[in-house]
């Protein structure tokens, strides 16, 4: 009981600096030193997760941070992107694009953390995730092809080119609006990411508003 009062009073008291208003730079978030295109309309905030299938912290970020998108409304747009540091990270963020690109990856997303996590599979090698992939609809070939297709390299590319922009040397991280940089660090720990880029999100609006 104790421990869930503690809680309780943190989140109140966090909640206290989460807004627009009491941010500051360098301590809840910072500015990347180059600014990202986003991938979404102009009416909308994009929110983007930096992340590693391998990376406990981002496996735990999981939760909290649904929650927090299943709450946002329609001007708010979630998008993921797989961190390309070579070795696993990129057979990961392969596996990520082929899931997209055979339209699997709702389905498939949730349960690849988990299978790595909870499981303890690697899921590094391609007859793996064929294997894997095979659960959810499509047949070991077409998920072969989809793993080994100019397609998906050129998505990886891509992504690996917008981290070098962003200079992110660490996973998980939370980018608003193609500017601000959110990391555990900042943000002082896993679960108040998601509130800290709620606030950056209003941050944004505010601008937009000017």
């Amino acid at each position: 009981m104790f421990k869930t009062l503690m809680i309780a009073l943190a989140g109140l008291g966090f909640s206290t600096l989460a807004s627009a208003a009491t941010l500051v730079e360098g301590q809840q978030y910072e500015t990347l030193p180059e600014s990202i295109d986003t991938s979404v309309a102009e009416d909308q905030i994009e929110v983007l997760e930096v992340f590693w299938y391998g990376c406990p912290h981002c496996y735990n970020l999981e939760d909290p941070l649904n929650a927090w998108v299943a709450e946002q409304p329609e001007d708010v747009a979630f998008l993921r992107m797989p961190a390309t540091m070579g070795g696993d990270w990129d057979k990961h963020a392969i596996a990520f694009y082929a899931a997209q690109e055979l339209g699997i990856l709702d389905a498939v997303h949730d349960d690849f953390f988990d299978a790595i996590h909870e499981d303890g599979r690697s899921l590094t090698e391609v007859d793996d995730v064929a294997d894997f992939f095979s659960g959810y609809g499509v047949s070991e070939e077409e998920a072969r092809q989809a793993l080994n297709s100019f397609g998906v390299k050129n998505l990886v590319n891509q992504a690996n080119n917008r981290l070098r922009t962003m200079q992110i040397r660490g996973v998980p991280a939370l980018v608003v609006d193609g500017r601000y940089l959110i990391s555990p660090r900042t943000a002082g720990s896993l679960e108040n990411m998601p509130q800290i880029a709620g606030a950056l999100v209003e941050k944004v609006r505010e601008e937009h508003a000017d």
